[in-house]
């Protein structure tokens, strides 16, 4: 397995690994700015590919700022590699992840982000956005680099197969007929607003976790993305207790 390195946003890159057992692409960012932040760590068997691939745009001990959506193998499972391999960082992330996971499994302290808080990287920063539960874990969450209209968003749109680095085909396609086959989001009331509510923050560019870098209507994509699950929300509640009929 060999790990791709794109610039797809200014100073933001992907890094991307193609695992054919699993059928799926495994992309972490790398957020280059005077305090380097890593969104995603891969799994720990990926963690020789990937930290090399980071080495090729700058030394890995320099990374200062460790994250992650929610704690999942693939957006975590590496981290205390990470922070031996870089000792001046740490994790940040959401404040309940912290206090029911990160505490604990992490080798060092971890700095919980409130929702919304800001990090200042320097010339770039991200900001926190709490998604409890979108698309699925009760410490989701996800980041918005401010300067260039980055959303990082983790698992939504996740689709299956080899993509490339940077798109502007449509991704709510490939979004659902992967949610088909694994059935890994939460469809709750709430999932259709909080996709909403990314779409905004006006993002230029998303960056997948299991997919492309997407640029084009970024704000059509997460509302037809919230759209489309309210769909299924609905008619999974007729399979359940069939049509409600309004009182007069």
């Amino acid at each position: 397995m060999d790990t791709t390195v794109t610039e797809v946003a200014p100073d933001i890159y992907r890094l991307s690994t193609f695992v054919p057992d699993a059928g799926i692409m495994f992309n972490q960012y790398l957020i280059d700015a005077e305090e380097p932040l890593l969104f995603h760590t891969g799994l720990r068997a990926l963690f020789p590919s990937v930290s090399a691939a980071l080495g090729r745009v700058m030394p890995v001990e320099r990374l200062r700022w460790i994250t992650f959506g929610h704690v999942e193998a693939d957006e975590c499972g590496s981290m205390n590699a990470w922070l031996a391999a870089a000792p001046h960082s740490q994790v940040a992330h959401g404040v309940v992840g912290c206090l029911v996971n990160v505490n604990d499994l992490a080798d060092r302290p971890p700095r919980p982000l409130a929702d919304g808080e800001l990090l200042e990287l320097g010339r770039r920063r991200v900001r926190r956005i709490e998604t409890p539960h979108v698309p699925h874990g009760w410490d989701a969450g996800l980041f918005f680099e401010e300067t260039t209209g980055t959303l990082l968003c983790g698992d939504l749109f996740t689709a299956m197969g080899e993509a490339p680095a940077l798109t502007d085909k449509e991704i709510v396609g490939p979004a659902l007929t992967a949610e088909d086959a694994y059935g890994a989001t939460c469809l709750t009331p709430g999932t259709g607003p909080a996709i909403r509510a990314l779409a905004v923050l006006q993002p230029e560019t998303l960056c997948l976790m299991h997919g492309p870098a997407y640029q084009g209507d970024a704000g059509q994509a997460l509302r037809d993305l919230a759209g489309a699950y309210d769909e299924r929300l609905a008619a999974e509640g007729v399979r359940l207790h069939g049509p409600i009929t309004p009182s007069a």
